[in-house]
């Protein structure tokens, strides 16, 4: 996988590396604090309520015994919960997952059960004259934890996904059947290409099967835009859109456009059983969507689209 497209796991565990480098030392100065006062209930609660400022985006901090059971308050930024003193932590999802030679251990991502929002914990373990004696816990909001600059981007290959298993069963029955936008496609592709390549269409989707096309515009990037057959087939629709200038960072060439949607009027028409129900494309992730009739979807940077050699031609 080259460098600068990392996968998206590869791109989730450098977001944790950062996260768990930023609460180390924290974590374990909080730990080293509350191992001091650990068999006291009240300066344990006020050990936690001094180290929840220090301790970086934290939501909650407290103490849990070697069972999961937690034998502290809730320290929070507006002061101490008591109602969850006592309250059985052993069965969530980063006492489950905690790493026996590891100091620290930062769970994965799990729904809290208070705010029912992505969540995660780092638990530290508590040491007392070198003996373990519990796990100091911290909760965040992923709401609250910054991110790195770098950001995630889709993956530059083939990718192919498995539709609904009750339509695949049942493709060898179906036979394409001709809507009103295979019999005026001679007039839709044209002005399908104008609107991206003149006026700022830099996403679109084209339903052969329902005879609509969904676009997204630069000018309105928020809105999708809904655009029937009638439309679609009169080239005054382009005296609506703005003009807009070609994007110089689209990593789909302008003069790659018309063999792309031309790609798609053969795959509508290949073949009366596998046929192209739906094709779409993003001029700046590269990539050409395509849904089949036995709802199984492919998605292909453009430039192994066109190539006729390309892996995924031969797959098909």
């Amino acid at each position: 996988m080259p460098h600068n497209n990392p996968s998206l796991q590869e791109h989730i565990r450098r977001q944790r590396d950062m996260l768990y480098n930023m609460l180390l030392d924290p974590m374990k100065r909080a730990a080293r604090r509350c191992a001091r006062v650990w068999d006291q209930r009240e300066q344990l609660d006020q050990a936690l309520m001094k180290s929840i400022g220090q301790v970086p985006y934290c939501s909650y901090l407290y103490a849990m015994d070697l069972n999961g059971q937690q034998i502290s308050a809730n320290a929070s930024q507006d002061g101490l919960i008591q109602a969850d003193f006592g309250r059985d932590r052993s069965q969530r999802p980063y006492m489950q997952e905690l790493d026996p030679k590891q100091d620290m251990t930062l769970s994965s991502a799990y729904i809290s059960l208070r705010a029912n929002r992505p969540s995660l914990t780092a638990v530290r373990k508590v040491r007392v004259d070198g003996e373990l004696v519990g796990y100091l816990g911290a909760d965040f909001d992923l709401r609250d934890l910054p991110l790195t600059k770098e950001h995630y981007s889709e993956p530059g290959r083939w990718r192919q996904i498995k539709g609904d298993p009750a339509i695949r069963s049942q493709v060898f029955q179906q036979c394409r059947i001709q809507s009103t936008l295979d019999d005026k496609l001679d007039l839709v592709l044209p002005v399908l290409e104008e609107l991206v390549t003149e006026h700022g269409a830099f996403q679109f989707e084209i339903h052969f099967s329902s005879s609509r096309a969904t676009l997204w515009f630069m000018h309105d990037p928020y809105r999708y835009h809904l655009v029937e057959i009638d439309a679609l087939t009169d080239p005054d629709i382009c005296l609506v859109y703005p003009h807009h200038v070609y994007p110089g960072d689209a990593v789909i060439p302008r003069d790659s456009i018309r063999p792309i949607l031309q790609t798609f009027r053969h795959l509508r028409f290949a073949d009366d059983t596998i046929y192209l129900r739906a094709g779409s494309l993003n001029l700046f992730n590269g990539l050409v969507g395509l849904n089949f009739s036995c709802d199984g979807s492919h998605y292909i940077p453009h430039d192994q689209f066109l190539a006729r050699d390309s892996e995924f031609w031969n797959g098909i």
